[in-house]
């Protein structure tokens, strides 16, 4: 039989992408080729992380969510010190998780960082990188601008808003640099646009402890996988970057 932390996070993860009460697919999805078809609930785009849900707390799928919980428990066991962070959090369901494994896991000494704009995405300008200017990603603000009030409401609703859950509002150009986290076990990006990305990358990847897990949740996308290899290019990063389903990828730190 399995034990009560399988099951509870198991639970989990199937209610923060509600293949629970199934809901359909936004219809504001952005339509273009490798978009997923609107309509109703669709068990294998929603394990994929390929539609965008009306009512789920998350839209990184099943395939992903089971990535973050592999990460984070092996930094557990393999005592690897630092957070956890995400950057880009739309409406909480990775950090919520984040939360859920340090807690049934009894881990009380490690803080989930919940960094976003809480606006949505940057409005791309001129001077923006031509991949971003294409994406327009601002455009779907109206989905994916939610407020840090209702992400903390979120947080609240599963039992799991204390004081080891930190938030970081703003623009990651104005936020990163400054961002107090001292040191970082997982970090996971889930910002789109190269711009963001790099931000981040820049700023915090100096911070992942040896031995942690840089996750990227967009490197489907070709503006964020060109960030990612142009800065690990950069820096001399040659870990092995593993696929975790057509959009999501990781590499564990080994210097």
């Amino acid at each position: 039989m399995d034990n009560p932390t399988h099951l509870y996070l198991d639970l989990l993860k199937r209610t923060l992408t509600n293949t629970v009460y199934q809901d359909s697919s936004n219809p504001r999805l952005p339509a273009g080729p490798g978009a997923a078809p609107h309509g109703p609930y669709n068990a294998e785009l929603r394990s994929r992380g390929e539609d965008w849900p009306t009512v789920a707390h998350t839209m990184v799928g099943l395939k992903r969510l089971q990535n973050v919980q592999d990460c984070v428990e092996r930094v557990i066991a393999d005592g690897i010190p630092g957070d956890l962070i995400e950057t880009g959090v739309w409406r909480g369901g990775v950090c919520i998780f984040m939360r859920g494994i340090l807690k049934v896991h009894g881990v009380d000494d490690r803080a989930v960082w919940v960094a976003d704009s809480f606006q949505g995405m940057p409005e791309v300008g001129e001077d923006s990188k031509p991949r971003d200017r294409k994406m327009r990603m601002h455009e779907y603000n109206d989905v994916l601008g939610i407020p840090m009030e209702q992400v903390q409401e979120n947080f609240r609703r599963y039992g799991l808003l204390d004081e080891a859950v930190k938030f970081l509002p703003g623009w990651f150009k104005d936020t990163m640099p400054e961002a107090p986290v001292e040191r970082i076990a997982v970090l996971r990006l889930d910002g789109d646009l190269y711009e963001s990305t790099t931000a981040v990358l820049e700023n915090l990847y100096p911070k992942l402890s040896v031995g942690g897990y840089a996750i990227i949740d967009d490197y489907g996308l070709r503006a964020c996988a060109d960030a990612v290899h142009d800065y690990r290019d950069a820096n001399g990063i040659t870990d092995e970057i593993v696929t975790v389903d057509k959009f999501g990828v990781y590499w564990r730190r080994s210097a």
